[in-house]
């Protein structure tokens, strides 16, 4: 989410554009107006230094989101580190290969509306769901879908439907109320995969650093939500994939940890950090869990990956943990490369149906 460049620390601000009449709210961003598609759009990102010599701590409320890095690096705006631009340009002579759904509605809060976005493949569709979690922070932000959908260019190639869901937005919201806007968006996808054409048993979810929190959240406790013990059916997701994700937020939500103010999402009583920490979550029916983490990581340790992955062993779930050495909070092209395939290969592996005998 940030890159060094000579020892100085460097972010991506986004600017925004807002035009056309009023349309409803997006959850978490106030009373801006909308286009005609409930959209925002998004000029190329401002560079901006910031002094790390006063702070250690990434600021990802001016960092943005992961997601909107791999946006702006698809519009040209910052160095292509995935060689998404290449891609794009390569296809643009070919057929669609996706078709997308663009802001569907899958709830309503304080009288805005709760969207996500539908990437379907147009061939050799598996029937398979993978939910991104659009956060960063914990802020979620819309991003243009054309642009965009070059993230997901590798799993939608391998015939998974994508859903790019976004929440109610820090600093409005915190980690409990987003929590509900992330489990409400499984349960639409859930009571709606006919008509997406994805099987309500094969759902994956993913996500970068809060995203990954979220992820974690949707795997380790798919029914927290469920309203006074009421015994409904919950859904639940079969495979998850979480890239540097904090999973213990004790240390974050300890009134005297500056990071609170960084980041309002965790502006919430300290003693219901459990509630919501994936590693005091783990049960014996968690499921396949991936989790990709940088070794030099100072924002959000290894430990929280190591811990979890030791907490899923002993519940015998099915896990693993890949290391990119030398990489912090966010990784280089190689490492992007290592992660995006992995997490394909982990969502074939474990989302896939056997081959008939």
């Amino acid at each position: 989410m940030a890159r060094s460049c000579r020892g100085q620390l460097f972010s991506f601000s986004p600017s925004w554009h807002q035009s056309g009449n009023r349309r409803p709210r997006i959850a978490g961003l106030g009373s801006q107006k909308l286009t005609a598609r409930n959209q925002f759009t998004m000029y190329p990102p401002k560079l901006v230094r910031l002094n790390s010599r006063k702070s250690r701590a990434l600021p990802l409320r001016q960092l943005g989101l992961v997601y909107l890095l791999f946006t702006a690096a698809i519009s040209g705006s910052i160095p292509d580190i995935l060689g998404l631009h290449a891609a794009s340009m390569a296809h643009s002579a070919e057929s669609p290969y996706y078709t997308v759904q663009p802001d569907v509605v899958y709830g309503h809060k304080d009288g805005m509306a709760l969207t996500l976005d539908v990437f379907q493949p147009t061939t050799q569709a598996k029937g398979i769901g993978i939910l991104f979690m659009v956060s960063g922070g914990w802020v979620s932000a819309w991003a243009p879908p054309d642009r965009t959908v070059q993230f997901f260019r590798p799993l939608i190639d391998k015939g998974f439907t994508v859903f790019a869901v976004r929440h109610g937005s820090s600093p409005k919201y915190t980690i409990p109320e987003i929590a509900v806007d992330v489990r409400s968006a499984l349960k639409h996808v859930y009571e709606h995969a006919a008509d997406f054409q994805v099987d309500r048993a094969r759902l994956g979810v993913f996500g970068f650093s809060a995203g990954g929190h979220l992820s974690l959240l949707l795997g380790t406790r798919p029914d927290a939500n469920r309203p006074n013990g009421e015994q409904a059916s919950i859904p639940h997701v079969s495979a998850v994939v979480a890239v540097f994700p904090p999973t213990d937020l004790a240390p974050y939500v300890d009134p005297d940890n500056p990071l609170r103010e960084q980041f309002p999402a965790l502006k919430f009583e300290p003693k219901r950090a459990a509630d919501y920490s994936p590693l005091a979550q783990v049960s014996s029916d968690d499921p396949p869990t991936l989790l990709v983490h940088g070794d030099k990581d100072e924002l959000v340790p290894l430990w929280h990956s190591e811990k979890l992955a030791a907490a899923l062993a002993d519940a015998k779930v099915p896990r693993e943990l890949l290391v990119i050495r030398g990489a912090g909070h966010g990784f280089d092209a190689a490492g992007n490369e290592r992660m995006m395939s992995s997490m394909a290969k982990w969502f074939e592996t474990h989302l896939e149906p056997a081959p008939k005998k």
